[in-house]
């Protein structure tokens, strides 16, 4: 069997809430990232099979699960189903206006802004892979990430500085020119360069937590 894709973004309304409405839909696909069958499902969950049937249809028909391999049971031929993805998205703009904007956002320090470029950035993805994807093109794309430990407020704005000074020179000296004199693009693929820095969620047994965590 194919390794199943490692994301898959839901871009339509309806199936996404097949997937969002009901808790058991979404331990069931959780369960199907390797073929299972009804029976087996709810003999995981302690659930009755008619009940588990239902589910499974629901998510079928909303192409979260796809029919694996058949096998005799009991002298029963059996269906098992596959997820159709390791994991899902959903897509930022099914909310129209109400989904967040970076542009709207005017403190570039705040919770909400880093939500907002996530989420555009969320969007972007979106569309580049569905372009990609109707072309047969691999996404070519960069990504970075840390974790970092701060002893005090003026010390991450410190680093916050630091950062966006390393950052604006490596872009100066490697980026081509984004439009040409006369205002129309410049040569190239455009790409957009986000960076996010945010505390990270605490355990029940980190005893090192301080109160200004999350300042």
């Amino acid at each position: 069997m194919s390794a199943l894709p490692a994301i898959e973004t839901v871009t339509d309304g309806p199936r996404a809430a097949v997937l969002v409405q009901h808790p058991v839909r979404r331990t069931i696909v959780a369960l199907a990232r390797t073929p299972i069958s009804a029976t087996e499902i709810a003999g995981k969950l302690g659930l009755p099979r008619q009940r588990v049937n239902y589910h499974v249809r629901k998510l079928e028909r909303a192409r979260f699960l796809a029919p694996a391999e058949r096998r005799l049971r009991r002298n029963m031929v059996e269906q098992r189903y596959v997820a159709t993805a390791q994991s899902y998205v959903i897509a930022p703009e099914l909310l129209g206006a109400l989904a967040p904007h970076a542009t709207a956002v005017r403190d570039g320090a705040s919770a909400a802004a880093l939500f907002s470029i996530a989420s555009r950035a969320q969007a972007d993805m979106t569309r580049v892979m569905a372009e990609a994807g109707a072309e047969s093109k691999r996404v070519s794309t960069m990504s970075l990430t840390t974790d970092i430990r701060f002893e005090s407020p003026e010390q991450r704005a410190v680093f916050a500085a630091a950062l966006e000074q390393a950052i604006g020179d490596v872009v100066a000296r490697h980026t081509a020119p984004y439009t040409t004199p006369d205002g129309s693009p410049g040569e190239g693929r455009p790409f957009r360069l986000f960076l996010g820095c945010h505390p990270i969620p605490r355990t029940p047994d980190d005893a090192s937590a301080t109160s200004d965590d999350h300042r």
